[in-house]
């Protein structure tokens, strides 16, 4: 009994569409340019550009460029790009002559006397083209960083916090030991010297209220001489608690244990 191969029926897949509906045959008066199907896929940014990737591409040594080969190779990138109608930039045909002239050079024969070192025609073609390549990589490391508008976006945040902080009410246990700090820097002070004088509590208040004219905070033992002995300092002592009972100053305390700063009341 004889077998029969059956082939699967195949349908060509469409290329295109065309609102909706597929194409697989191109028309045939479709009519289509020579040039419309050409891609150049390399773009160079000038005539070291074109020859460093000429250099790169065949594997030539960039300290030992054989001109005969690098300057075909160029010459047929100029012949393509004229062929192509694509406008070609002057420097293009600039760089073409120095390969000639560099190459005719080569071609000569060189002087004993001189070292070959000293007399190579492709010294500044080499230096240029190191430059040229030491300034590409630094321009595409550049390009890698992360760009404000390319790579994110920057966002301007305005945050406004108003925050009203309490001191601490200034009990009566935190005055005296103030008062009794303070009498004991005026026993290390003391003088064995006998007077007597007469001190007024209202001439310590107006020196207290000059001392707090300025409007800012002046720390509870400032307010103080220890120098000028006990008495003077009970009738300062007298004086503040005088000026605190008529609220013609204000004491304050940032924490419990911590320094007591005195204030002229109504001051900013």
């Amino acid at each position: 009994m004889n077998e029969m191969a059956i082939t699967p029926l195949t349908h060509p897949q469409p290329f295109a569409r065309v609102l909706g509906e597929p194409v697989t045959e191109l028309p045939r008066d479709l009519y289509i340019p020579p040039e419309a199907l050409q891609i150049f896929l390399e773009t160079f940014e000038g005539p070291l550009d074109l020859l460093l990737y000429l250099i790169r591409k065949h594997s030539l040594d960039v300290l030992d460029i054989p001109m005969a080969k690098l300057t075909r190779q160029y010459m047929d990138y100029v012949e393509a790009m004229r062929q192509n109608q694509l406008e070609l930039a002057a420097e293009y045909l600039v760089m073409a002559a120095v390969l000639i002239e560099i190459k005719s050079r080569m071609l000569l024969p060189k002087p004993i006397a001189v070292k070959a070192d000293e007399i190579d025609p492709r010294a500044e073609l080499v230096r240029r083209l190191i430059e040229y390549e030491q300034m590409k990589k630094a321009a595409e490391e550049l390009n890698a960083m992360p760009q404000a508008g390319r790579d994110f976006s920057v966002v301007e945040v305005w945050i406004e916090h108003a925050l009203t902080k309490r001191l601490p009410e200034v009990n009566v246990d935190d005055l005296r030991n103030a008062w009794l700090t303070l009498l004991t820097r005026a026993k290390l002070q003391r003088r064995h010297k006998v007077r007597r004088d007469e001190l007024s509590v209202r001439e310590h208040m107006t020196r207290i209220m000059r001392r707090l004219a300025t409007g800012i905070y002046v720390e509870f033992s400032d307010v103080f001489n220890p120098l000028a002995g006990v008495p003077e300092l009970v009738v300062s002592f007298l004086a503040i608690l005088e000026l605190a009972k008529e609220s013609l100053v204000q004491i304050t305390q940032n924490e419990p244990y911590a320094p007591i700063y005195v204030k002229r009341a109504g001051a900013n």
